[in-house]
């Protein structure tokens, strides 16, 4: 039997020499294992705010919704009563879910329409075209704040700005934030001026359809109506459909234009009294922190069936460049 050289050194060696393949590999897979020690030494922080400032808050405010807990003395465990109070009980709660359904179902497809309609404008080829998206977008940066709705309920007060314009041409104005009848619609009108976000947004969509659609409807013979409806609309409905859901949850939280209009109550005669300012008044005014916990879960799962609601019948309206 010949003995080669390589053979005899590897015999004489007291350790064989591993594959040089697989010497690369594990070098290659030590890397891998310091680069994931470190991004997660980076991430640590993110992970610390994750579990400490989301995941841990949320599975106390469960805990919390079975229980009675006023803030002052410990938690004692009642199950489900306070979800069985909320619906069998409670008739403020149910006056507050329907305010804030008036408000969200009139209010966000009014936004929606009037956004849409300004982008069109915009979408002509206007000079300083950044300088009008920039004004028209300004409202959605102030539309939640304390002071704009506080404006609000000064130019709608009885001797406010809108009173003193009808006031003009010899209308007796009303106090528009103090008649049931009308407080909510001034809220609703508060929601559809702040419109400049999906209005920037439906701008966008409008930039990314093809020139060359409308060029070819235009030797057609279709005229604008038609191309809006067979061109723009349709290729706009997933803009649409993204605006529609962010829009929705949005209007279910808000809070700071009913509280500050009807002064923290609701009024007049609940007619502005938002589901979050009834959460408000449970957990903050009254201390009823574990129901005003289960309220927010029953919000939490009524904007999450809806969303889902959405996303299910979008498969029936809105249209994607790559469905076949």
């Amino acid at each position: 039997m010949s003995v080669t050289p390589d053979s005899a050194v590897a015999a004489v060696s007291p350790r064989a020499q591993p594959p040089r393949g697989r010497r690369r590999g594990s070098r290659v897979n030590a890397h891998r294992r310091r680069e994931a020690r470190t991004a997660y030494v980076f991430l640590a922080p993110w992970f610390v705010g994750l579990f400490v400032i989301t995941i841990g808050p949320i599975l106390a405010s469960l805990y919390l919704s079975f229980t009675d807990y006023n803030l002052l003395e410990s938690a004692k465990w009642v199950g489900w009563d306070n979800y069985s109070k909320l619906f069998t009980v409670d008739t403020r709660f149910l006056a507050s879910l329907k305010v804030t359904t008036v408000y969200v179902v009139v209010s966000v497809p009014m936004q929606l329409a009037f956004a849409l309609v300004l982008a069109l404008a915009l979408d002509r080829g206007l000079r300083g075209l950044s300088f009008y998206r920039s004004i028209y977008y300004l409202p959605s940066l102030l539309g939640g704040s304390v002071a704009v709705a506080i404006l609000w309920r000064k130019i709608f007060g009885s001797d406010g700005l809108v009173n003193a314009v009808l006031d003009v041409f010899g209308v007796q104005g009303a106090g528009w934030v103090s008649d049931p009848d009308t407080a909510l619609g001034t809220l609703i009108l508060l929601h559809v001026w702040t419109f400049g976000a999906p209005m920037v947004i439906f701008l966008a969509g409008l930039r990314q359809i093809p020139q060359s659609y409308y060029e070819a409807a235009q030797v057609d013979g279709a005229g604008r109506l038609r191309q809006f409806r067979s061109i723009t609309l349709p290729l706009l409905t997933p803009i649409i459909f993204f605006n529609l859901v962010l829009e929705v949850i949005k209007s279910f939280q808000s809070f700071t234009q009913s509280f500050i209009v009807s002064s923290g109550t609701g009024g007049p005669a609940d007619s502005t009294l938002f589901y979050t300012l009834y959460l408000y008044l449970k957990g903050f005014k009254s201390y009823e922190m574990g129901y005003a916990a289960a309220m927010a879960w029953v919000l939490l799962l009524i904007i999450a069936g809806l969303t889902g609601v959405n996303f299910l019948a979008s498969k029936y309206w809105v249209f994607y460049g790559d469905t076949k």
